[in-house]
């Protein structure tokens, strides 16, 4: 059950419902290693290594389906053992998988990060490329999904092709559509779509891109500049995580930033997706943006703490439990 203190009085943009959240996009294994010391070049570094399930859809998704929201993945996974266990996982947590591909001609996505021993990132490789599977075509064939849900996630690993169809399908059928800008490389992507998207979600170097470099986001300051920037170029919603500073964010009537959760860190990578997914649960179940978001930052400290991509007792009594006030 959702507190009733943090309903709004009126519908917001996104309204609720019991029909499947949509979410299009990447999923892999993630491999984060962390060195104890300087790592050296081509030497075998000492480090802790974790292993878990990710990619930002995936993420979102599951996160969402411990929060209780219906929900539906398309991906592409390798027609192998990791990519079995892959869906086999995400099925588990809640996700319906049925709409994901399984390919011969690639492996199951993967990505691999190092961090320096104070967590900062010195390097990361992705290979995505079995979602060059994942055409307009397919996104076409199974436009009923669309009619299905309540409302399209998509990341930025997308073609633009795929992109494009989807937004597509998702006017069609009338659906609000919410992004994640997923990595300063592939952000540029999303800049066409702007005016087409509900709630965009970016870190400070991919907001600093969406803003075609007008603001360099780099404090809370610059970070609400380029958050109203966001929505006055037509994106309804637009929420700037800026790590251990908070999370700014802005629509068309307020503004506001949400201190960060002082925490231990064990793996920030899907820090970012718990809170982009509780936020967009969080707006479903019409709690303010004020509200959502706090709960969205609740969200991201958890994820913070455990050694995987997605908390794997995340709750909404969990959050409550939690939650920054």
């Amino acid at each position: 059950m959702i507190d009733s203190s943090l309903r709004n009085s009126a519908p917001n943009t996104f309204g609720g419902s019991n029909k499947k959240v949509l979410v299009i996009g990447a999923a892999g294994l993630d491999i984060i290693g962390r060195t104890f010391a300087t790592p050296e070049k081509g030497v075998s570094n000492p480090a802790e290594v974790h292993a878990s399930f990710g990619g930002v859809a995936r993420n979102v998704a599951e996160n969402l389906a411990r929060l209780g929201q219906p929900v539906r993945l398309i991906t592409v996974v390798g027609n192998d053992n990791l990519g079995n266990q892959l869906l086999e996982f995400t099925a588990a947590a809640g996700v319906d998988v049925s709409a994901c591909l399984q390919v011969e001609e690639h492996t199951t996505p993967s990505y691999l990060a190092v961090l320096d021993r104070d967590r900062k990132m010195q390097f990361a490789l992705d290979d995505m490329r079995a979602l060059t599977a994942l055409t307009p075509a397919y996104i076409r064939d199974n436009a009923r999904l669309f009619k299905e849900a309540c409302l399209v996630f998509i990341d930025c690993n997308l073609s633009l092709p795929v992109l494009r169809t989807v937004f597509n399908q998702a006017r069609l059928a009338r659906l609000p559509v919410c992004a994640d800008a997923t990595t300063s490389l592939l952000a540029p992507k999303l800049l066409q779509f702007l005016p087409r998207l509900t709630l965009i979600t970016a870190n400070t170097h991919e907001a600093t891109i969406l803003t075609a470099n007008a603001i360099q986001v780099k404090d809370r300051q610059s970070a609400l500049r380029a958050a109203r920037h966001l929505v006055n170029n037509g994106a309804k919603i637009a929420v700037i995580p800026m790590a251990e500073f908070g999370v700014c964010y802005a629509d068309s009537e307020t503004s506001g930033h949400i201190p960060s959760v002082r925490t231990t860190i064990m793996v920030a990578s899907g820090a970012g997706d718990a809170l982009t997914a509780t936020v967009i649960f969080g707006l479903l179940n019409e709690i303010p943006l004020d509200d959502a978001v706090r709960l969205g930052v609740t969200a991201a400290s958890l994820a913070l703490r455990y050694p995987g991509a997605v908390y794997a007792d995340l709750s909404l009594e969990k959050l409550y439990d939690n939650l920054l006030v």
